[in-house]
């Protein structure tokens, strides 16, 4: 869930009342499968205990449950069960559950540096790549099986209903987690040794360690190259990444290649040879081209492959959190809910819909209609918000649209304050 805000006094209850109001009025649709759900959610008060073990059996007592409890968090499991009301997991009988992805702008790789709107930015980046690439692409789950949702917070959500996954254990589930993660797989796999009879002009793959000496006189000798681009799974992954680093160093130039070789720890003055072959010589197209390492003219330069491939995988490596997706049990948050530390609406998206979506416009609480109020900013903030963007100053105040007001006051960076008069 995250870090939530604590609020009290005059902030507590005119959040609390903001949330009543969108859910006396939202219409927000049940869950598929409702009555073989578990529902959970954190109380809008000063506890923290989370009230869990609901069962709702019909949409009315679902809309009945939201408008009573007026949760701030509201979450419903993943998983099917039998008697989703009893107290403990056993006595629950576990039916099977969704198959859920996770990413998080606080999990991904190259986040720590960036501003709250550059890291939602960057997730939904990843999360084509996930989508595309490893679960329509590797996995060839049904796009119709499969739902996107904006979390309110740090990232997405994607719930994959397909028949086929639902009685998945929990190490199953981990299988899918760490091919999406690349976890053990080898990235110099992806470069194969093949020869060529010359009498037949058909390739085979080599066996790795064969000797060049004292082959039969119809074959060549042998030759590295690496996997298709268009390679199924990983290699093929692999080869394309490693097509873009080429192509990165020949567009900034033969000083960027030597300063990211050496990064990678490549001593300087090899560096520098590389980058004169691949750039300077065209050996990078080469590559490209006829998928052969043979422009290495004196031999496959083991450090060169040994740090250039394996960072071309990591820059291909999925991302997800792993632990939502290994748990058969786990609760996700209400789609079309708010989410309680930005007061932004857990929104649902189609896979058409996401490169579109702006959740400073697209996620805002709606049903607030022209309110404003009055807010003092606690920290400097600055934030894209349609019509010119918000900043704000420490002590400064200001009177905003309701939505923006309750965004930084959940988030901790602006108090309430009373209207003047």
């Amino acid at each position: 869930m995250g870090k939530t805000v604590s609020l009290e006094g005059a902030g507590l209850e005119w959040a609390r009342e903001q949330f009543r109001s969108y859910y006396r009025t939202a219409e927000i649709p049940p869950p598929h499968r409702l009555a073989r759900r578990e529902f959970a959610a954190f109380p809008f008060t000063t506890e923290t205990l989370m009230r869990r073990h609901a069962t709702l059996r019909t949409p009315e007592e679902f809309r009945l449950f939201l408008h009573r409890e007026t949760p701030r968090h509201v979450y419903y499991s993943s998983a099917y069960y039998r008697k989703p009301a009893e107290p403990t997991m056993a006595a629950k009988e576990w039916l099977g559950a969704d198959l859920i992805f996770d990413l998080d702008s606080d999990h991904l790789r190259g986040a720590e540096a960036l501003d709250y709107a550059a890291q939602l930015a960057l997730v939904k980046t990843r999360l084509v790549a996930l989508v595309d690439d490893f679960l329509f692409g590797d996995f060839g789950i049904d796009p119709t099986s499969t739902s996107f949702v904006f979390s309110g917070g740090r990232g997405y959500h994607v719930h994959v209903r397909d028949e086929r996954f639902l009685p998945l254990s929990s190490p199953e589930r981990r299988e899918l987690v760490d091919y999406v993660l690349g976890t053990g797989f080898d990235p110099m796999l992806v470069i194969e040794g093949r020869r060529t009879d010359v009498r037949t002009g058909a390739t085979v793959a080599n066996v790795e360690g064969e000797a060049d000496a004292g082959e039969s006189p119809g074959r060549a000798p042998r030759t590295r190259t690496l996997a298709p681009p268009d390679a199924p799974g990983w290699p093929g992954r692999v080869t394309r990444s490693l097509f873009e680093v080429l192509r990165r160093w020949e567009d900034l130039g033969a000083d960027t290649a030597v300063e990211e070789m050496t990064s990678l720890g490549i001593r300087p003055a090899k560096a520098r040879q590389y980058a004169r072959l691949l750039i300077d010589q065209g050996g990078a197209e080469k590559i490209r081209t006829r998928l052969s390492l043979d422009v290495f003219r004196t031999g496959l330069p083991a450090d060169f492959l040994e740090a250039v491939v394996p960072r071309a995988a990591i820059e291909v490596q999925g991302e997800t959190d792993a632990p939502v997706t290994t748990d058969v049990h786990r609760l996700i948050r209400l789609p079309n809910s708010l989410h309680g530390g930005t007061g932004f609406r857990v929104v649902p998206l189609t896979r058409d819909e996401i490169a579109g979506f702006d959740p400073f416009r697209d996620a805002q609480l709606t049903g607030a209609g022209d309110g404003r109020a009055r807010i003092e900013y606690q920290d400097e903030v600055r934030y894209p918000f349609p019509g010119g963007g918000l900043h704000g100053l420490p002590g400064g105040t200001d009177e905003l649209p309701t939505p923006l007001a309750l965004f930084l006051v959940l988030r901790g960076e602006a108090a309430l304050r009373p209207s003047p008069g």
